[in-house]
């Protein structure tokens, strides 16, 4: 590990860590035995290359991952990676339950980190869904039939807020709740907010 890669905040991040503390610090060699450059983003410990998000290393409850950023893009010829739900469209991860695991698979590790490097030196990106290309559920799309202001507001949101608010109002199962969701969400809309704004 060259000292100049890495970051102090990932020092205390790993310290701090109650869960996957041996396997963070082992994937953490290996990524830079890749020659990547730590960084710290999104409260997790970040790898990149010409300061281009490579890789990720986080945990969940019932496992940790090294999360590709682009990883929609790489060939996966071991068949490892996994996507997190149906609506990610470019991280993938590959998933650990114990430190012997990632031991045992770093050769394979390295090679798709070295190949999502390649990915990022050619300049390759993910084609991403656009939001026209969801399905609105029935209970807004009678909302934007109903108030023309909403519909004018919500087709001058960004496409990422569009495509959350309609994630958010088709997750309920009960149409009763998708009603309630849109309900909420229509004065944030009207105000040009996003979901999480």
């Amino acid at each position: 590990m060259t000292e100049n890669k890495i970051n102090p905040k990932v020092d205390v991040f790993l310290r701090k860590a109650k869960k996957w503390q041996e396997e963070y610090e082992k994937l953490r060699k290996i990524v830079l035995d890749c020659e990547l450059t730590e960084d710290f983003k999104w409260m997790h410990p970040c790898y990149t290359f010409e300061n281009k998000n490579i890789v990720l290393i986080h945990g969940f409850k019932e496992y940790c991952a090294l999360l590709f950023h682009k990883g929609a893009l790489l060939k996966d010829s071991n068949g490892i990676l996994i996507q997190q739900t149906e609506n990610v469209q470019a991280a993938r991860q590959i998933r650990f339950t114990n430190v012997q695991e990632i031991i045992e698979m770093e050769d394979i590790i390295k090679a798709y980190i070295y190949e999502a490097i390649e990915v990022e030196k050619a300049g390759l990106e993910v084609e991403f869904k656009k939001s026209s290309e969801y399905i609105i559920p029935e209970e807004f799309q009678l909302k934007l039939d109903e108030i023309p202001d909403l519909k004018t507001a919500f087709e001058a949101l960004t496409p990422g807020r569009q495509r959350a608010y309609i994630l958010h109002f088709s997750a309920p199962k009960q149409s009763k709740t998708r009603e309630s969701r849109v309900e909420k969400c229509m004065p944030q809309i009207l105000n040009g907010k996003g979901l999480n704004d």
